[in-house]
């Protein structure tokens, strides 16, 4: 696609978020790209117990959205919020420096290690709904070019994570446990080039069309909100630390995680000023977000036991050189940055034959070929001994089929809430979709527990609602059952949900 086309095809400030959120997704990937090994390695955890923080905080990293746009619709606006995100941000990933840097200190490195989780987990809260936001209120009601905007700003997400892996995994994931503080450093350099970039730049390029001002405060903050605020950078800090304070197994995080995905679609279905085809709409919203669950549960394997994978089963070797396991975690956004233009044409042609399948049709076909992808995997590693590694092209493969699934569903999903939702719920129907991730990503840490191997790479059996994991290639065929099934019903249910989002496509 030509650039100039884009240009006089969208609004300028549609490439100011995406310059903005491609370098925030730079530090956030960057920092997912050594995490895991940074915790198993450095900090000494078992894989068990890495996947289940892995798990804990990319859970909370998408449950946040719903406290940050809650406060940006009711008081801060969507540019107050992204300054106070990216500002947290920035500060979390310098923490996690400082605890890599102070890793053999055991005490001090778990203090940091959750305090700096908390405030990139709060500062998230309020950076990520409200960018995804902005990028709908650019475009009048009902226009087309949303789609293809999302997808354009998808792109900057995956330009953002595609660098960050080889730049973050290259400075820390060199076999010296004592470098991860670099990659942690490079993380917090690019949330503090994002948050700069939005703040020179957001008062002459932020406009709706009518060239009014978007994403303005609404009112201020009053003491009980701020201390809701604060409240939450507290409760978060005790529920990331409570098992290593009380060498307790109970799972508070699960619990809150799931009971807010159970809770806050009630909370919005109740209120008496939706009207009925509103309501049907929010139904399409959450139906989708159900399904959805099982797609990031199994796709966001890739930050946690698909990157164990690679640093014990998969040969890495190019002649002399052995890649970083971390690098892996490129793969997936190199795809989408080559595959979305090719995606974006599809789409077009098909909409001007009267073709274009709708919104949840595209995201029945994402989770087919996440199922596919797993599939592969398996026949890689089946009668394989667990001592043998298999060749880095069956998981360049994997993350190839992951990531056109990932083009059919997930700027597909982010358009479609924007066009969905009514306008004064804009931002927390946003924050509710990512609670959708939230329940997610701390399935897919509970999920990733369940690799077998232990420590040695052999034994260690595991299991799951009775079904047995005794090989890689049990633990796969998990995977491939349970997203082959929502595939599936989400194919029959299409039609259904289609009618229910009257009219919008």
């Amino acid at each position: 696609m030509d650039s100039t086309q884009v240009q006089k095809g969208h609004p300028k400030g549609l490439f100011l978020l995406f310059f903005t959120e491609m370098w925030e997704r730079f530090s956030y990937y960057g920092m997912r790209a050594i995490f895991i090994l940074f915790l198993t390695k450095a900090i000494l955890l078992s894989d068990k117990d890495a996947s289940n923080i892995y798990g804990s905080f990319t859970g909370l990293v998408y449950l946040t959205p719903l406290l940050g746009g809650y406060l940006c619709d009711r008081y801060l606006g969507n540019r107050r919020s992204i300054l106070i995100g990216g500002i947290m941000m920035a500060i979390g990933q310098f923490l996690l420096f400082i605890c890599a840097s102070n890793h053999a200190n055991g005490a001090l490195a778990q203090t940091l290690l959750w305090a700096g989780l908390t405030v990139l987990i709060v500062g998230n809260g309020f950076f990520k709904p409200n960018i995804s936001t902005m990028v709908g209120q650019l475009y009048p009601q009902g226009d087309r070019r949303v789609d293809s905007a999302f997808t354009i700003f998808y792109m900057g997400i995956n330009l953002g994570a595609f660098f960050s892996p080889l730049v973050c995994g290259g400075l820390g994931d060199t076999g010296d446990i004592g470098d991860f503080k670099w990659g942690f450093l490079a993380a917090c350099i690019g949330m503090i080039i994002s948050t700069i970039s939005f703040e020179l730049l957001k008062n002459k390029y932020l406009q709706g069309p009518n060239g009014e001002s978007i994403g303005m405060p609404v009112k201020k903050m009053d003491l009980m909100h701020i201390g809701i605020v604060v409240g939450s950078i507290l409760l978060i800090f005790f529920l990331l630390s409570f098992k290593n304070m009380f060498h307790s197994d109970l799972d508070l995080i699960a619990y809150l995680i799931y009971g807010a995905m159970v809770i806050m679609p009630l909370i919005i279905l109740t209120d008496k000023s939706i009207t009925p085809v509103e309501r049907s709409r929010i139904l399409v919203i959450f139906i989708l977000a159900f399904f959805v669950i099982f797609f990031w549960s199994a796709f966001e394997q890739a930050g946690a036991s698909l990157t164990l994978f690679a640093d014990k089963q998969t040969e890495r070797h190019i002649g002399g050189w052995e890649m970083p396991a971390s690098w892996f975690q490129s793969v997936n956004p190199l795809a989408v940055i080559t595959i979305a233009p090719i995606m974006t044409v599809i789409w077009g042609w098909l909409h001007k034959r009267n073709m274009e399948p709708a919104s949840p049709l595209k995201m029945a076909w994402g989770l087919a070929l996440l199922c596919l992808g797993y599939i592969v995997i398996a026949m890689a590693v089946k009668g394989v001994d667990s001592s043998l590694k298999i060749s880095m092209f069956w998981l360049l493969s994997l993350y190839v089929l992951h990531s056109i699934g990932e083009l059919c569903l997930s700027p597909i999903g982010l358009s479609m809430v924007s066009k969905l939702a009514p306008i004064r719920f804009a931002s927390l129907l946003m924050g509710t979709w990512f609670l959708a991730n939230a329940a997610a990503n701390k399935f897919a840490g509970t999920l990733s527990a369940l690799i077998p191997g232990g420590e040695d790479g052999k034994g260690g059996a595991t299991s799951f609602m009775g079904y047995q994991i005794n090989n890689l290639y049990d633990f796969f065929m998990l995977f491939i059952v349970m997203t082959g099934i929502a595939a599936a019903l989400l194919f029959l249910l299409s039609g259904i949900l289609r009618k229910m989002m009257h009219g919008i496509k």
